[in-house]
Parts: C-alpha cells; structure tokens; sequence
C-alpha cells in the first residue's frame, strides 16, 4: 500500500519544494542545517499540517510556514538524537548522521539553530491571522517540550536498562513521538479554521497514529534490515532500551498496532473527507520502513 494518496502527494511535494527556501542560505551551520533537512524522511507530520489545514476549509498554502516550522523541529530532534551521548547512531535516513558527517560540536549547533528556526518562521508568517499564528506556535512549543517530546525522551534515557512497565511505557511514547504528530494535526486544524471540536479531534488521530508509530518503529527494529529502514537495526537492544517488543512480545506488539490504529481512524469522524487521512493510519500500520 502506498503511503500517501495522491492529495497527500500534492502536500508532500509542496513541502519538498519549499522547505529549503525557510533555511538560511550559505556555507557552515547553514549547509548542516540543510542537511539534516533534506529529503529520505517520510515527512508526515508537515503534510499533516497542511491536510488538516484542508480538511477544516482552510487553503493548505497559507499553512506552508507551520509545516516547514514543524519539520525543523523533527530534523533537530532526530540530529540530537543520533549524537554520541544520546543513541550514538552513525546513519539516519540512508546517508551519515549529522555528527557523524560534520562532528559533534556542529551538529549540536547546528539542531539548536533548526529549533529557533521553526519559531522564526512561524512568528514571522504572515500567511494567516496573528492569533491563528500564535495558537499554531504555541501548540509546537508545548509539544516539543518538556510536557511532550523532552520529556519524552528524558523518560526514555532514564529508563535504559531498567525494567518499566506497560503504563510507564506508553507516557514515554506519549511524549517522544505522539506528541509532535498530535501538535501537527492540532495546527492544521487551528489554521484551517477548524472548530474546537475538529482541533480535538484532530489531536486524537496525530496522538494514536504516533503510538501506533511507535509500536510498528519498535517491531522493524527487530525485523528489518538496515537497508530498509536507513539506520541501524537492533540498536534498541544495544542501548537497553524499553520498546513494546520487548516489553510485551511480537504478537501482542503488533496487536496493540492495530488497536491504536483502529482509534485513530474513529477519531477522523469529525471530518467528511477523511478517506485519505484513513488509508494513510492503515499504511503506517503495515509499513516496512
């Protein structure tokens, strides 16, 4: 099953064509920053913003700023996250990590610097009212905070080689990888015009779709091949990390996989048009990479 309809085509490739244009052009930080954006990402959760942002009435154009500013802050995450003292990953969508192509010191930098983008762009835009703007920003900035994805992944790095249970598990998910998809749908929704109702239920299919994310990332790790995921494989286990697999086995992993993606195509009935958004949550489940 392909990923993306050819809606979320369209999305996908309006993000390709623009994101370059929102980083800073030229030599040094510019150029990582660059590379750590550029193409081999699925790019989810931008092109969630701008379908939301459709879905709710709006133009997905106007959202544009949001779904780069979005993806900034996913390409820093992933370039702190393969640095040495964190999970020390060599390689990140098929080519060298960050640091690994430009050294510690610059790839720190140079993810500090994407974080500031992503609020330089929204704060700048002038693509939607001023209060829609600030909403959209601040719902980034909870979720990627220490209330969503640092916290997250602050649980994550505490964690290594203890045993957690289930409930603690799933808070770590919660916050290292469902919430920046649940802030994408969120400021879709929020740009669009979208009403509460929509904005709420918006969060609730970025929410399961990122724990059902998780659960299938989990299960790759221990059945795909480097080649297929463009990162090491297995690495879960050489850091001693708590992962669904794990925790509950491969069968029940993949069960739990499916009711979160069950969950999260419910919670599309707040929208009329919803068949992409719904082939897109039974894609993830069954994706290979």
């Amino acid at each position: 099953m392909a990923l993306y309809s050819q809606q979320l085509q369209q999305h996908l490739q309006a993000v390709e064509d623009s994101l370059p244009t929102y980083l800073p052009q030229g030599e040094g930080i510019a150029a990582i920053m660059h590379y750590a954006c550029e193409g081999g990402g699925k790019r989810i959760r931008p092109v969630l913003v701008l379908e939301y942002c459709r879905l709710c009435g709006g133009d997905p154009s106007v959202a544009l700023p949001f779904a780069a500013a979005i993806e900034c802050v996913h390409s820093y995450s992933l370039v702190h996250d393969d640095l040495p003292c964190m999970d020390n990953s060599p390689l990140r969508r098929g080519k060298p990590s960050a640091h690994a192509a430009f050294g510690e010191t610059m790839a720190l930098l140079a993810g500090d610097a994407l974080l500031n983008r992503a609020f330089e762009i929204m704060l700048g835009a002038d693509t939607v009212h001023p209060s829609a703007a600030l909403r959209a920003a601040f719902e980034l900035a909870d979720k990627a905070g220490v209330n969503g994805m640092i916290g997250g992944q602050v649980l994550d790095l505490d964690s290594e080689g203890k045993c957690i249970d289930e409930p603690t598990l799933k808070r770590l998910q919660e916050g290292k990888t469902a919430a920046l998809l649940q802030a994408a749908c969120r400021m879709g929704a929020i740009l669009g015009g979208g009403t509460e109702e929509q904005i709420t239920c918006a969060g609730q299919y970025g929410y399961y779709i990122g724990l059902a994310f998780q659960v299938v990332d989990d299960i790759l790790d221990v059945t795909a091949t480097a080649e297929e995921l463009g990162k090491p494989v297995g690495s879960d286990d050489v850091n001693e990390k708590n992962t669904y697999v794990s925790l509950l086995g491969l069968e029940q992993a993949k069960a739990l996989a499916a009711s979160y993606t069950t969950q999260a195509i419910e919670a599309l009935s707040a929208f009329a048009d919803h068949e992409d958004l719904r082939a897109l949550a039974e894609a993830l489940l069954t994706r290979t990479h």
